[in-house]
């Protein structure tokens, strides 16, 4: 099996563990590796050492907020050029964070002031950045690797995948579009499935976000269809040790009907053929 969603700690906040102790956690239960996100920094280097001392796949990449270098070409390149392969848009500093009332870094620091820390909407993004997110998809499309729609609205992933298609991006990945952010719609989803779009269900959502059941999900899954990723998103120290968690999602979704072995695939060769 193949995670390509977890937290470890360093980090602002508080994780379950180091790199290393999540590495063991994933080593010992079998999987091949793990795509390592922070939302607050590129983790390329810990990412790239944890597999040298591992022996496991562990990926990095980065997360275009603002402490990171926000939606900033120059990042995507230095990710890039060092071996990183996933690129998520905005995350803790998306407006839709903001609006949902969701964690972010100025919780931290009032300080920093929210408005200084919230990325505008990509829609309504001017030249400048426009001609930034050009970049980044260029260079996204000429490394061939992995961009995640992070936390923006529904609006703005519809917006982005268009776009990626016109640049020849094919790993595109949907970030629990059935998440708080962007809270899209099963038609939605599957729409979005049906064109091409990667879509990730996160063990995450079933301990931590509100109303969600285990029988919506199994129709995100079956509106996704073959472009399915199973992820656990996990890392946070009141959720299962993240290959628990993983493992949790596919047993509770076989539970709806859902075949177990296409589920273990959504963990497994699916993420891997994404990511690798």
């Amino acid at each position: 099996m193949f995670d390509v969603h977890v937290h470890a700690a360093p980090d602002v906040i508080d994780r379950i563990g180091y790199d290393d102790q999540v590495g063991e956690q994933y080593a010992a239960d079998g999987f091949s590796g793990f795509v390592l996100k922070g939302h607050q920094e590129s983790t390329v280097g810990r990412a790239k050492a944890l597999a040298r001392a591992s022996g496991l796949d562990v990926v990095g990449g980065i997360v275009l907020n603002r402490p990171a270098g926000g939606i900033n070409p120059v990042s995507v390149a230095a990710t890039l050029h060092s071996g990183g392969r996933v690129i998520w848009f905005p995350t803790a500093d998306a407006h839709t964070q903001e609006s949902a009332g969701l964690p972010r870094l100025a919780d931290l620091q009032p300080r920093l002031g929210r408005a200084a820390l919230c990325t505008p909407p990509v829609l309504a993004a001017n030249q400048q950045q426009l001609d930034d997110i050009t970049l980044i998809l260029d260079l996204i499309a000429e490394f061939d690797a992995v961009l995640c729609t992070g936390h923006l609205s529904g609006d703005e992933c519809r917006w982005l995948f268009d776009q990626c298609q016109s640049r020849g991006i094919t790993r595109f990945l949907l970030t629990h579009p059935s998440y708080t952010v962007p809270a899209m719609s099963v038609a939605e989803i599957g729409e979005l499935a049906e064109q091409g779009a990667y879509v990730e269900i996160t063990a995450y959502q079933l301990w931590h976000q509100p109303d969600m059941t285990e029988e919506l999900l199994a129709q995100v899954a079956r509106a996704a269809g073959d472009r399915l990723i199973l992820a656990s998103d996990a890392g946070q120290p009141n959720s299962p040790p993240p290959p628990l968690a993983l493992r949790e999602l596919i047993e509770r979704l076989a539970r709806q009907g859902l075949d177990h072995s296409w589920l273990l695939a959504s963990a497994s060769d699916n993420p891997r053929k994404l990511v690798l």
